[in-house]
């Protein structure tokens, strides 16, 4: 009964609420882009997101409904101190381990890809996680301009290191673009995940991806992080790394909807820069993928 250009905006333009209790599935912001180390403007995304998220409807096009079977709602977004890394790694972590307190699913909008880490620390606290995650970088560097080891580029080793991801059960898709050594997929290899480069992304397709991600994830807890430079800068322009070769919106939809059914924990959306972005596709993008990730865990619950 409203124009969707009306009203307060909201993901998908669902209740506001103050609290993840009482909701199978939350989304929230995390306006911070305090780890980028080239184009900044991330901190945006999560308003930007929210306005391009009026677009989606009820149904997706395999005719999944989220909303018949979840209670899902706006939480707000995540408190953080754009002076400071660490505090704001602290109030990450403490805004996700309230939302897995209270046994809600949270669909998080970056943000740099920074916020993937204290998100898997709130979430995967008591047990690791297998993750998911779609990206052009592996996003495992050790440091950054020496001394900085907290920054987009290196949320994945860190959770390594801490025992949050379980690395037999890890893909890493989409992977592209020059390098600064030609050792930098070693880590992410060593580490054990599998990794599938765009030359084998595009042999394989969106259905042999799917088939590759649930024979490696299987059926325990698993999280995804869908890095928006995974797909091609000619339908993404708005992000901080972009890099020529990616995936088509809709190849980036079919994977995620192969994706049905999964023990989904979590998922995030990073690096939406609107100051960089043309006409808000990226931002379209973005709201779209926040969609059918919705939809991925409805599907679990027998949408």
């Amino acid at each position: 009964m409203v124009p969707r250009f009306a009203g307060v905006p909201t993901f998908m333009r669902l209740p506001q609420a103050t609290s993840p209790e009482g909701y199978d599935v939350v989304f929230t912001g995390i306006p911070y882009d305090g780890g980028t180390t080239n184009r900044s403007g991330a901190r945006h995304g999560p308003r930007e997101l929210r306005n391009a998220s009026s677009l989606m409807r009820q149904v997706n096009a395999n005719g999944i409904a989220p909303y018949e079977v979840l209670k899902v709602a706006d939480i707000g977004d995540c408190p953080v101190n754009p002076f400071d890394v660490m505090d704001s790694l602290d109030l990450i972590t403490r805004h996700f381990a309230r939302i897995a307190a209270a046994k809600a699913i949270p669909v998080a909008a970056g943000g740099d890809h920074l916020v993937s880490l204290p998100i898997l620390r709130g979430l995967a606290a008591e047990r690791p996680v297998g993750l998911i995650h779609f990206d052009a970088h592996t996003d495992t560097a050790d440091s950054y301009f020496g001394k900085n080891r907290y920054t987009h580029g290196t949320p994945f080793r860190r959770a390594v290191e801490e025992g949050l991801i379980d690395c037999e059960r890890t893909l890493q898709i989409g992977l592209r673009g020059s390098l600064y050594t030609p050792r930098d997929y070693d880590y992410a290899r060593n580490a054990g995940f599998r990794l599938i480069l765009m030359d084998e992304a595009t042999e394989l397709g969106p259905d042999g991806i799917v088939q590759a991600i649930r024979a490696r994830v299987g059926d325990g807890p698993v999280y995804i992080s869908f890095d928006v430079d995974c797909l091609d800068p000619a339908v993404a322009p708005g992000t901080g790394t972009p890099e020529a070769g990616g995936f088509l919106t809709r190849e980036a939809q079919r994977m995620i909807r192969g994706l049905n059914g999964l023990d989904i924990v979590g998922a995030d959306v990073v690096e939406v820069s609107p100051p960089f972005d043309v006409g808000g596709v990226t931002s379209l993008a973005g709201a779209t993928i926040m969609f059918e990730l919705l939809c991925a865990i409805a599907a679990g619950r027998g949408a």
